[in-house]
């Protein structure tokens, strides 16, 4: 079964909102032992001013906004119709920015934009460490299966990688030191020293002029863009650069496994990894309740093969598992709550919540995951889910020391483990 996917991440930061209907704007949004991490000295003094400044200027927003509340109406609640006419302004500004964030077709049903690059290296190139580079951004889900991929095969620096975080101007920008409360830092453009991922696209002999999305396969010495649709890209990563790879005779997609693993990929990515999106950034709600009837249905029939199979295509791990973990590791923490994917937990199916935990505890996954970094990803940048930018507590099943409860799936094996 050929697989038709197109797959990028997308998202528009705060700042980009409030500005949206003045100048619209839209913005891209989504390894072990080598990944790279910041310097070890970080500019914590830098960074400790720059969130009392962000601090101190929302409290002085709340403030302004409870004193014209005081000056229109005292202590009591707004006039109805004030209310209502908030409710209609705030509804017309939902429409405009979700049509930003997230293009929908009839019915409000979302459909993501296509990948522009779909190209592969050419024969020889890959063989010299170094020619190219991988940009990814720890919050997003794509660019997560291109890190695991990177890390199984022990890429390392052979292919370096570089690290975006989503920027105050909504683009995705480089930020030696960054990250907060997460164990992975934005990084510094490790290859052509750019401040934004746009510039780097730019760099373009025939120039960019679209939407700058990750992950992206660079080619360092042709300075260009090889393929930033991830679907390729882990294709790539698997078998492309094995010459230069630490764990070369690993192998996430055998072709005597390639018609099931072309199944289940076609599968995966419409109705889970880009079904959880339909259901976040669906805009009507005939189209949301389809949406999530979609995601649940194919949850269940994944729910009872694995009941039967240690993973997707018995007991091999492929790249069809490595697209499908992405999504269940963000399902409870993020997609449950804020894409309202709601009517059931990820630790509610006992299968596919032991799957996550014995993929998790593979070694060279767990370090590429980063969940206070993912929920700052979603929480506080997609404005329109969620505009008080709250972000929740990361609840019991995603935390790390749930995720290393044993699993017991090696049972399921037909063969020694």
């Amino acid at each position: 079964m050929a697989v038709k996917s197109f797959e990028c991440c997308s998202g528009l930061s705060r700042s980009s909102f409030r500005g949206l209907l003045v100048a619209p704007a839209s913005a891209a949004f989504s390894s072990a032992a080598n990944f790279p991490l910041p310097p070890s000295k970080p500019n914590k003094r830098g960074r400790e001013r720059l969130a009392i400044t962000r601090a101190s200027s929302q409290q002085e927003e709340m403030d302004w906004l409870k004193q014209i509340g005081n000056a229109l109406w005292g202590r009591g609640l707004p006039p109805g119709a004030l209310v209502e006419v908030a409710r209609q302004l705030w509804g017309t500004g939902w429409q405009v920015m979700m049509g930003q964030l997230a293009p929908s077709r009839e019915k409000g049903a979302y459909d993501r934009p296509k990948s522009q690059f779909r190209n592969r290296p050419n024969p020889g190139s890959t063989s010299m460490p170094g020619n190219f580079h991988l940009y990814v951004a720890t919050t997003c889900p794509w660019a997560h299966r291109a890190l695991i991929v990177h890390s199984l095969k022990g890429l390392g620096d052979a292919v370096p990688v570089s690290v975006v975080v989503p920027g105050t101007s909504g683009l995705w920008e480089f930020s030696p030191g960054s990250g907060g409360s997460g164990k992975f830092y934005g990084t510094g453009d490790r290859a052509n020293g750019q401040r934004r991922l746009i510039d780097v696209y730019k760099l373009r002999n025939e120039g960019y002029n679209g939407r700058a999305t990750v992950p992206v396969l660079w080619d360092q010495a042709a300075m260009d863009v090889v393929n930033n649709e991830s679907a390729d890209i882990i294709e790539i990563l698997n078998s492309d650069f094995n010459e230069v790879a630490q764990n070369p005779g690993l192998d996430l997609a055998p072709a005597s496994l390639k018609a099931e693993i072309d199944g289940w990929n076609s599968i995966i990515y419409s109705d889970v990894n880009n079904g959880v999106y339909r259901c976040g950034f669906a805009q009507g709600q005939e189209a949301y309740e389809a949406a999530v009837e979609s995601l649940f249905q194919t949850l269940d029939r994944l729910e009872g093969h694995l009941g039967t199979s240690r993973y997707l295509c018995g007991d091999c791990l492929t790249l069809a598992d490595i697209r499908l973990f992405t999504t269940l590791y963000r399902f409870d923490p993020v997609y449950n709550i804020l894409f309202k994917c709601t009517r059931q937990k990820l630790a509610e199916f006992p299968n596919l919540y032991g799957y996550l935990r014995d993929i998790y505890q593979i070694p060279g996954v767990e370090s590429t995951c980063d969940l206070p970094a993912i929920m700052d990803g979603y929480y506080r940048v997609l404005f329109p889910l969620n505009p008080g930018s709250l972000c929740p507590v990361i609840p019991k099943s995603a935390q790390s020391a749930s995720l290393l409860q044993p699993h017991r799936r090696e049972r399921l094996s037909k063969v020694a483990v």
